[in-house]
């Protein structure tokens, strides 16, 4: 493990501006997760951003825009959930600014749930609960579905895909917040008909300012307005390979 602590002016700056305030505590948190995911990335292919100052851009202050989307209530105390959740990001920050929440974090690579339980331990977070599998099964376990008031998605699937993932595990007033950033017009206009098919409203688009990132970085939301049809999700690899078309 490297010694040297960074420094995360960039980080605490963009709090700033995010309107998220970072106690001692939770600074020396976002430092040893920096620590550690440089370290472990050396044994396994988490991310390809290691530098601190990107880091703390590109992964931290990107994630912790999602809390612009969700209600109060929901930061602090809501039951979120992250898919696809890789080295952690959104949730984890999102977690570390707004520890009353309640977080999931869904991966089905075996190596990445291993460093997400590390994490979770080393960072002392309570209330997290790591799964490893695919949200096509999970979703179908009635403590999982339609049980969450917020589920994060970022670089997981197009929107046809990510939709019938992801609003199962949402009750009917939860929210799906998904990173994208450039133009989606087109995505989002094929994702149409999978979204109103498996309960959701049409998309708001939340457009965010990372300080140190300029390319157009926006947040879906989806508000789920009725349960999700039994049928959804599709078994295991089927909303990947074949969306529901618009």
């Amino acid at each position: 493990m490297p010694k040297a602590i960074p420094k995360l002016n960039l980080l605490l700056d963009g709090c700033q501006v995010l309107g998220i305030p970072i106690d001692e505590r939770q600074e020396k948190q976002f430092s040893r997760y920096c620590l550690t995911l440089a370290d472990w990335n050396q044994r396994v292919n988490l991310t390809s951003i290691v530098e601190p100052e990107a880091v703390q851009t590109i992964h931290f202050l990107d994630s912790l825009t999602v809390a612009g989307a969700l209600p109060e209530e929901t930061l602090q105390g809501g039951r979120v959930m992250d898919i696809g959740a890789g080295a952690g990001f959104p949730g984890v920050p999102l977690k570390i600014a707004f520890p009353g929440i309640h977080l999931e974090l869904l991966e089905a690579t075996g190596k990445k749930v291993t460093f997400l339980n590390h994490l979770v331990d080393y960072l002392e977070l309570s209330n997290v609960e790591v799964r490893l599998g695919r949200a096509e099964d999970l979703a179908k376990d009635p403590a999982l579905r339609e049980k969450f008031d917020a589920v994060l998605a970022r670089g997981v699937a197009k929107m046809a895909t990510l939709v019938e993932l992801t609003l199962p595990f949402l009750r009917t007033g939860g929210l799906l917040v998904a990173h994208k950033k450039g133009d989606i017009t087109e995505e989002l206009h094929d994702a149409t008909k999978a979204i109103r098919m498996v309960g959701g409203k049409a998309p708001i688009i939340k457009q965010v300012e990372v300080p140190g990132l300029t390319d157009d970085r926006v947040l879906v939301i989806v508000e789920k307005v009725s349960p999700t049809p039994s049928a959804f999700p599709r078994r295991a690899g089927m909303p990947t390979k074949q969306p529901i078309s618009k």
